[in-house]
């Protein structure tokens, strides 16, 4: 059984249809039920022929704003698609006509609550930017600072409501009914979408990473983040700082020769190893036209709508990967980007890491040209889906983001290689990480913690010792010799009881030593001493069996 159309999205239901055939999904629109949708001129000509992937992005863009959005995500799944069409979408254009100056100017005077000319001095009415969520007007304030005005475009919120409740029943269909889909849940992606989407239309939203992001690159003076000015920004208007400069992949000759475009490369490169390994929040979308070079020779970032976090264990593991990549160790990537996805039941471990090593060698054989780490990142998340590895979102997001950043440094920089920059800046990176640990916060979480086993430890003891008692313990293992196993069960039992004793011992000598008695040993209790030096002489001999008994056994194990 399949979804029920809505008459009144059956246009958009063609749309996407149209859109599966002529990419070769036709199974896709048999199983979601979409063939009902499809008149019959619509599937003659070419459209039953698979599209190229140049094709899929000048379809995306036709679509809309939506599908605009969902294309530049697609470009992050190596998973999902082949590279090229993450070459063709990595292209796809969020360009679109303007909308009227008069909507605009509506737009903010009923956002501000004033009319324009009385929250600006000066304001073009020609944008200077335009994509698919909204256009950017540059303007003055009252007192002459220069500011750009971001305005979102009219009715894009319900256009994109709309889209997602269509897609909404055309992907649940797809995962109940399909093979590719119940293996990749496209729900999850399409939730994960929406949030995305969702967040980068409030612009408040956008005007708090700016600050964070600000203040997390506060320690590189050559990168700029504009600020956003809170009294004219609400969550269809966003006003801040306006910068002057040129994009970082279109700079003259003239301008490379006055700037240290290397210096800049290298800091470019290392603020993004700080936002995603140390700080958990990064920009994630540096496509060329958001980073500027300024006309004092300083990177400018720009368009904060796409950020993404990280959960420090991620980022544990992530900095692992990286330097992983950059060192050529094959296998210890493969562990990782395990450890990153989730792992399914036809998950095959012995072709994934001969995939990856292979991946990884060819990457470290390559010539600086070819050493993209971003690209080996998607690579290895093309890997991990192909093998039986669900691939974690943050692995495809941070793939994209460094594979732009990879294009990027070397717009500013033909010679610039990132490898060594990886390696001595990782290796930074996890010291400071090391030092982190260590902080009063983490300390304390950590003595919690322990106090938390220690509650629960003599508990679980118990219930082990009783299900011992009972006969009811039971252990599974693959063993050569159970007897030693039994006789090593059995040692294990016996010293935790003994330490049991031990402790009790200890115990009801501390009581006893608060207990007043004619007869004494040195001035204390005596039953209070003896109990103690009873304590001690298990204790002893226990030491003394351990160090008698176990290294033999372990050098019997290395000798076999």
């Amino acid at each position: 059984m399949t979804f029920s159309l809505k008459p009144q999205r059956l246009k958009r239901y063609r749309d996407i249809a149209l859109l599966f055939l002529k990419h070769g999904r036709g199974n896709i629109v048999q199983a979601s039920n979409l063939d009902q949708v499809l008149l019959e001129e619509s599937v003659k000509g070419d459209t039953l022929s698979q599209g190229k992937p140049e094709q899929l992005t000048h379809d995306l863009e036709a679509l809309g704003p939506t599908f605009i959005k969902l294309g530049q995500i697609l470009s992050t799944r190596a998973d999902l698609i082949t590279q090229p069409y993450i070459d063709a979408l990595s292209r796809l254009q969020d360009k679109v006509e303007p909308f009227s100056f008069e909507e605009a100017k509506d737009i903010i005077s009923r956002e501000l609550g004033v009319r324009l000319s009385k929250a600006f001095k000066e304001f073009s009415p020609k944008p200077i930017a335009a994509a698919s969520l909204g256009q950017v007007h540059f303007a003055r304030l009252r007192d002459g600072r220069p500011v750009a005005v971001k305005v979102q475009r009219p009715r894009i919120r319900q256009i994109i409501l709309d889209d997602f409740d269509a897609l909404d029943e055309i992907i649940g269909s797809i995962d109940q009914y399909t093979e590719i889909g119940r293996q990749y849940q496209f729900k999850d992606i399409l939730d994960n979408f929406r949030r995305t989407l969702f967040r980068e239309l409030d612009y408040r939203q956008e005007a708090e990473n700016q600050i964070t992001l600000a203040r997390n690159l506060a320690g590189y003076p050559n990168i700029v983040v504009p600020t956003p000015i809170g009294d004219y920004t609400t969550s269809r208007v966003l006003t801040m700082d306006f910068i002057r400069g040129t994009k970082a992949t279109a700079l003259p000759p003239m301008t490379r020769l006055r700037h240290n475009t290397l210096m800049l490369a290298e800091t470019l490169f290392k603020a993004y190893l700080d936002q995603v390994l140390m700080d958990g929040f990064f920009h994630a979308d540096p496509h060329p036209g958001n980073v500027l070079v300024t006309e004092d020779g300083r990177i400018a970032l720009l368009d904060f709508g796409m950020v993404a976090t990280l959960d420090p264990r991620v980022q544990d593991n992530l900095l692992k990967l990286i330097l992983a990549i950059a060192d050529g160790r094959g296998h210890d990537a493969a562990q990782v980007c395990a450890i990153l996805g989730q792992r399914l039941e036809h998950y095959d471990e012995a072709h994934f890491v001969r995939g990856v090593a292979d991946t990884i060698g060819h990457y470290q054989s390559s010539n600086t040209e070819q050493c993209q780490e971003g690209r080996v990142m998607m690579e290895l998340t093309r890997l991990a889906a192909e093998h039986g590895i669900r691939p974690a979102p943050e692995l495809a997001i941070l793939g994209k983001t460094l594979f732009n950043l990879d294009l990027l440094t070397r717009k500013l920089e033909p010679g610039f290689d990132p490898a060594p920059v990886l390696r001595q800046h990782g290796e930074v990176l996890m010291r400071k990480r090391m030092v982190k640990s260590l902080s009063p916060s983490s300390l304390m979480v950590s003595l919690i913690d322990s106090h938390k086993l220690s509650q629960q430890l003599p508990d679980r003891i118990n219930m082990l010792l009783e299900s011992l008692v009972r006969k009811e313990f039971e252990l599974r293992v693959n063993a050569f010799d159970e007897q030693a196993l039994l006789s090593s069960m059995q040692k294990i039992a016996n010293r935790i009881a003994l330490a049991l004793v031990l402790a009790a011992l200890i115990v009801g000598a501390a009581m006893m030593m608060e207990v007043e008695s004619t007869l004494t040993l040195w001035g204390y209790p005596a039953v209070g001493i003896i109990m103690f030096m009873m304590a001690a002489g298990l204790g002893f001999g226990l030491v003394f069996t351990i160090m008698l008994k176990d290294k033999p056994f372990r050098r019997r194990r290395k000798r076999s």
